[in-house]
């Protein structure tokens, strides 16, 4: 697929050029198990590559609601977004050719980095990912979510089943669990829990179940209370997603 350089923008400016430039579907990606396309986003003669889910592709689940993917994907990046932690690209919900979706910036990987190993390490972008991942109760998070850049930044992506009220986490980074949360996470997530009601909270409003928002608003809570990395379910739970990578 061609490939396109990241535009000199600020993150406001890719949320404009992500919701509002034309879209022109290059490929799909059909390793995906929902649709997945590789898009070019132009606006203003600036374009960029992204990622296109549209809702109409997606794949029915038992545990979630039809055609709600996309905006849980949009909420986990205000999630991402509201700790400052740079961990989620920025995605929107859009309109494309197939009816509206999200749109995610696309991130050009560092090949050479093994995610076999990565996911062992006592990283502290991994950490900051575990815990995100606490807090928007993320049932899915392989090894090939985990996007390693050659500048060094690590993303995580792949966020369409997050914030389910029932405890369903399930990932691959249990590296910490019952280990005290760093200082500067706490410090992190007491801004956030802070600014609910005036920043993070109106916005997950907007994109999921009264309930679900809520139950978001307590795991937060929680995580400062106890003030630890969660620990996997005892009660048959799957731990670990399947496939892990």
């Amino acid at each position: 697929m061609p490939a396109f350089d990241t535009p000199d923008l600020d993150e406001a400016g890719l949320l404009e050029l992500l919701t509002h430039g034309e879209l022109d579907v290059i490929g799909r990606m059909v390793d995906a198990s929902n649709a997945t396309l590789y898009c070019s986003t132009t606006l203003n003669g600036v374009t960029a590559a992204c990622v296109h889910k549209p809702i109409a592709g997606e794949r029915p689940l038992w545990d979630f609601p039809d055609g709600t993917l996309a905006a849980r994907e949009v909420g986990a990046y205000r999630v991402s977004a509201a700790t400052g932690w740079n961990i989620v690209p920025p995605t929107v919900l859009r309109d494309g050719p197939w009816g509206p979706g999200m749109a995610q910036l696309w991130i050009d990987v560092d090949d050479s980095v093994d995610l076999g190993w990565l996911v062992r390490a006592d990283d502290d972008r991994l950490r900051r990912i575990a815990v995100l991942d606490a807090v928007i109760n993320n049932a899915d998070r392989k090894g090939g979510h985990l996007l390693p850049t050659a500048g060094g930044d690590l993303y995580g992506i792949d966020h369409g089943v997050c914030f389910a009220v029932e405890n369903k986490l399930r990932t691959l980074l249990w590296g910490w669990a019952g280990q005290p949360l760093p200082e500067e996470t706490v410090e992190v997530l007491e801004e956030v829990a802070a600014e609910w009601e005036s920043g993070l909270g109106p916005a997950l409003t907007e994109l999921l179940t009264p309930r679900e928002s809520t139950a978001t608003r307590r795991r937060l809570t929680r995580l400062l209370r106890t003030g630890i990395h969660p620990e996997p379910r005892q009660d048959g739970w799957p731990a670990v997603p399947w496939p892990p990578f």
